[in-house]
Protein backbone atom coordinates (compact mmCIF):
# COMPACT_ATOMS: atom_id res chain seq x y z
CA UNK A 1 0.00 0.00 0.00
CA UNK A 2 1.03 3.40 -1.05
CA UNK A 3 0.83 6.17 1.92
CA UNK A 4 -0.49 9.69 0.64
CA UNK A 5 3.08 12.15 1.13
CA UNK A 6 1.87 14.51 3.90
CA UNK A 7 1.31 18.00 2.76
CA UNK A 8 3.38 20.96 3.65
CA UNK A 9 2.83 22.95 6.22
CA UNK A 10 3.43 26.53 6.27
CA UNK A 11 3.30 29.52 8.83
CA UNK A 12 1.42 32.74 7.30
CA UNK A 13 1.95 36.43 8.93
CA UNK A 14 -1.68 38.27 8.00
CA UNK A 15 -1.89 42.38 8.23
CA UNK A 16 -5.00 43.87 9.06
CA UNK A 17 -5.42 47.40 8.62
CA UNK A 18 -8.09 49.20 9.92
CA UNK A 19 -9.31 53.21 9.44
CA UNK A 20 -12.31 55.02 9.15
CA UNK A 21 -14.56 51.86 9.18
CA UNK A 22 -12.29 49.91 6.12
CA UNK A 23 -10.01 46.76 6.39
CA UNK A 24 -7.16 46.88 3.68
CA UNK A 25 -7.15 43.70 1.45
CA UNK A 26 -5.72 42.57 -1.69
CA UNK A 27 -6.89 40.16 -4.35
CA UNK A 28 -4.34 37.11 -4.99
CA UNK A 29 -3.44 36.86 -8.07
CA UNK A 30 -4.90 34.57 -10.46
CA UNK A 31 -3.08 30.60 -10.82
CA UNK A 32 -1.91 31.53 -7.08
CA UNK A 33 -2.90 29.11 -4.27
CA UNK A 34 -6.93 30.61 -3.79
CA UNK A 35 -5.80 32.67 -6.78
CA UNK A 36 -8.77 35.47 -7.41
CA UNK A 37 -10.02 35.51 -3.93
CA UNK A 38 -9.40 38.51 -1.12
CA UNK A 39 -7.67 38.57 1.65
CA UNK A 40 -5.58 40.67 4.07
CA UNK A 41 -1.99 41.12 2.87
CA UNK A 42 0.48 39.22 3.97
CA UNK A 43 2.83 35.93 3.80
CA UNK A 44 4.68 32.78 4.14
CA UNK A 45 7.32 33.06 7.18
CA UNK A 46 10.83 32.30 6.06
CA UNK A 47 13.10 30.07 7.57
CA UNK A 48 15.12 31.80 10.72
CA UNK A 49 12.85 34.43 10.62
CA UNK A 50 10.12 35.42 13.60
CA UNK A 51 6.86 35.86 12.50
CA UNK A 52 6.72 39.41 13.10
CA UNK A 53 9.53 39.94 10.80
CA UNK A 54 7.87 38.16 8.48
CA UNK A 55 4.78 40.46 8.48
CA UNK A 56 6.25 43.55 8.13
CA UNK A 57 8.41 42.28 5.16
CA UNK A 58 5.64 41.02 3.15
CA UNK A 59 3.05 43.79 4.26
CA UNK A 60 6.30 46.54 2.72
CA UNK A 61 6.49 44.13 -0.39
CA UNK A 62 3.48 43.66 -1.13
CA UNK A 63 1.96 47.19 -0.21
CA UNK A 64 4.89 49.84 0.89
CA UNK A 65 3.07 49.73 4.33
CA UNK A 66 5.04 49.96 7.46
CA UNK A 67 3.54 50.66 10.75
CA UNK A 68 4.48 50.89 14.45
CA UNK A 69 3.30 47.82 15.95
CA UNK A 70 1.52 44.81 15.11
CA UNK A 71 -0.74 43.23 17.84
CA UNK A 72 -1.96 39.36 17.56
CA UNK A 73 -5.29 39.48 17.76
CA UNK A 74 -5.91 35.76 16.17
CA UNK A 75 -3.99 32.47 15.23
CA UNK A 76 -5.94 29.73 13.47
CA UNK A 77 -4.97 26.54 11.85
CA UNK A 78 -6.46 25.52 8.50
CA UNK A 79 -5.78 22.37 6.13
CA UNK A 80 -6.61 22.82 2.51
CA UNK A 81 -6.69 19.85 0.07
CA UNK A 82 -2.52 20.27 -0.82
CA UNK A 83 -1.32 21.83 2.47
CA UNK A 84 -1.83 23.32 5.60
CA UNK A 85 -1.36 26.79 7.46
CA UNK A 86 -1.01 28.24 10.75
CA UNK A 87 -2.32 32.14 10.14
CA UNK A 88 -1.32 34.49 12.51
CA UNK A 89 -3.80 37.58 12.22
CA UNK A 90 -2.08 40.77 13.81
CA UNK A 91 -3.75 44.19 13.97
CA UNK A 92 -1.17 46.77 12.12
CA UNK A 93 -1.62 49.81 14.38
CA UNK A 94 0.31 53.50 13.06
CA UNK A 95 0.60 53.00 9.34
CA UNK A 96 2.58 55.70 7.92
CA UNK A 97 1.31 56.20 4.29
CA UNK A 98 -1.42 54.99 1.71
CA UNK A 99 -0.93 51.09 0.48
CA UNK A 100 0.74 50.64 -3.27
CA UNK A 101 -0.05 47.58 -5.56
CA UNK A 102 3.34 46.79 -5.21
CA UNK A 103 3.40 43.17 -6.68
CA UNK A 104 0.47 43.77 -9.26
CA UNK A 105 -2.14 42.47 -7.18
CA UNK A 106 -5.10 44.78 -6.69
CA UNK A 107 -5.75 46.65 -3.30
CA UNK A 108 -9.38 48.00 -1.81
CA UNK A 109 -10.35 49.52 1.51
CA UNK A 110 -14.27 47.73 2.65
CA UNK A 111 -15.94 47.78 5.34
CA UNK A 112 -16.41 44.15 7.24
CA UNK A 113 -20.22 44.06 5.69
CA UNK A 114 -18.48 44.22 2.47
CA UNK A 115 -15.37 41.97 3.50
CA UNK A 116 -18.07 39.45 4.44
CA UNK A 117 -19.59 39.35 0.63
CA UNK A 118 -16.40 38.65 -1.11
CA UNK A 119 -14.64 35.66 -2.21
CA UNK A 120 -12.11 35.10 0.59
CA UNK A 121 -9.93 31.79 1.16
CA UNK A 122 -11.40 29.15 4.01
CA UNK A 123 -8.73 29.31 6.43
CA UNK A 124 -9.87 33.13 6.76
CA UNK A 125 -13.25 33.16 7.22
CA UNK A 126 -13.12 32.03 11.31
CA UNK A 127 -10.98 35.44 11.46
CA UNK A 128 -14.21 37.17 9.90
CA UNK A 129 -16.41 35.58 13.16
CA UNK A 130 -14.17 36.41 15.17
CA UNK A 131 -14.17 39.77 14.00
CA UNK A 132 -18.07 39.75 13.88
CA UNK A 133 -18.25 38.71 17.68
CA UNK A 134 -15.86 40.80 18.95
CA UNK A 135 -16.93 44.09 17.45
CA UNK A 136 -20.36 43.70 16.15
CA UNK A 137 -20.70 46.66 14.04
CA UNK A 138 -16.98 47.71 14.03
CA UNK A 139 -16.08 51.20 15.28
CA UNK A 140 -14.53 53.72 12.81
CA UNK A 141 -11.25 53.13 14.36
CA UNK A 142 -9.60 50.33 16.62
Amino acid sequence: MKLKPESPTFSIAVGVFYTDGRFLVSRRKQGAHCGGTWEFPGGKQKNGESIEEALRREVEEETGLQFREGLLAHREEYSYRDRTVTLHFFLCLGACHEPQEREGQELSWVTLQELEQLEIPAGNRGFLKVLREQFGDVPKEL
